[in-house]
């Protein structure tokens, strides 16, 4: 089945937020606050867009059904 290249965008972002979640959860370690600084511009925008990108993927699977 041939995605959307957003959808697979928003995919990437998911997982990526996730694994991050995971690593916070298990390690007490964010990822993106040590690539971009805490609560920085760029990792407000970083999280901004993985949430974005969940609810674009729920819109997608709910449209699906």
């Amino acid at each position: 089945m041939k995605e959307k290249p957003l959808y697979l965008v928003c995919l990437i972002l998911v997982v990526v937020g996730g694994l991050n979640w995971g690593l916070v959860g298990l390690l007490n370690f964010d990822l993106v606050a040590a690539i971009f600084g805490n609560m920085s511009f760029l990792s407000r925008l970083v999280y901004d867009l993985v949430g974005l990108s969940a609810v674009y993927l729920l819109i997608s699977l709910i449209k699906k059904k």
